[in-house]
């Protein structure tokens, strides 16, 4: 992986790590649904402001509209509408883990499926890995009591559907991305999905209509500012570059780091507790991001082998 794109996958994780905060301040106050369909309709507005400026004008080909709107409520609608919902009635914490773990390896099997990965051992061990260290990472607030039956298993299946909707919409959203640029792509699946995302609030989410007309707590100001401008404008514009740059699998092991950033910075900043546990599950975090952004050379290298006194460098 080049330089430039390890640097736009830094900077995507500690930027989604970061995320964690403001959405959490801006829960509290807002309903959730609306909180997230306002930042992405804003995001995908000036997102489509700034391809215009770039010259991306061109009409989208009749298939490609239609896989434009499938990706936008995949990767929008139907990721974050039953995120939001199934959080009500799952503990944050196993949450955090069903959905962070199921978000690479939905990646790399939809990759796999439709042709936009090759299979890799070392890569599938990594995402298990990172799954494992996720566990760990999160083991002190997972609380799996009265998750058997009723609205809290559905709640947990609705976060299960966020993460495999999110990956779907992923795969499918990389040759779009390649053929009209990803600040247009960017703008149209964040508008066209947070469009959908507020039409469902408004029908289904108490106080969501109240909400609109009145005026949000500065935390939840702040939350959602910092959402469009760093979540959105950035983190998304950066994950749709690397998804056509270095492919789902790798661009989807941010799933692994952001989450370490989010628990550092909540040990830091807020005194959360600081087990030992997790911070094993941190460095099996990063050890698996690590395996996965560079999974494609490893095996190259353990697999060369002499043949007649020359390696197999002599035959590239």
């Amino acid at each position: 992986m080049s330089r430039r794109n390890f640097l736009k996958f830094a900077v995507l994780c500690c930027v989604w790590g970061l995320t964690w905060i403001a959405v959490k301040l801006g829960v509290e106050t807002v309903p959730p649904m609306i909180f997230a369909a306002t930042r992405f309709m804003v995001a995908g507005a000036v997102f489509i402001v700034l391809a215009w400026a770039r010259g991306q004008r061109s009409g989208f080909a009749k298939a490609d509209k239609k896989r434009l709107v499938l990706v936008s409520l995949l990767m929008i609608t139907l990721c974050y509408g039953p995120l939001f919902w199934g959080m009500q009635f799952v503990p944050s914490g196993t949450a955090a883990v069903l959905e962070m773990s199921l978000t690479p390896l939905a990646l790399l099997a939809f990759g796999v499926v439709l042709g936009e990965e090759h299979w890799n051992g070392l890569r599938a061990f990594a995402m298990l890995l990172g799954a494992f260290g996720l566990v760990l990472l999160f083991a002190p607030s997972v609380d799996l009591t009265g998750l058997q039956k009723g609205l809290p298993m559905i709640g947990l299946m609705a976060i299960a559907w966020a993460a495999i909707s999110s990956a779907w919409g992923s795969v499918l959203a990389k040759p779009l991305i390649s053929n009209y640029g990803s600040a247009r792509l960017s703008g149209l699946t964040t508008l066209i999905g947070g469009t959908v995302l507020l039409i469902a609030s408004l029908a289904i989410e108490p106080r969501s209509a109240e909400s609109l007309v009145t005026p949000w707590e500065w935390q939840a100001v702040a939350g959602w500012l910092f959402l469009v401008i760093f979540g959105s404008l950035l983190g998304y514009s950066v994950y749709m570059q690397l998804l056509r740059d270095i492919g789902p699998a790798r661009a989807g092991s941010f799933a692994f780091v952001s989450p370490a950033i989010a628990v550092s910075v909540g040990v830091i900043s807020a005194d959360e507790p600081a087990e030992p546990q997790r911070f094993i599950g941190m460095g099996l975090m990063v050890l698996a991001a690590a395996i996965c952004l560079s999974a494609d050379r490893l095996p190259r290298f353990s697999n060369r082998r002499p043949t007649l006194g020359v390696t197999d460098d002599c035959h590239r």
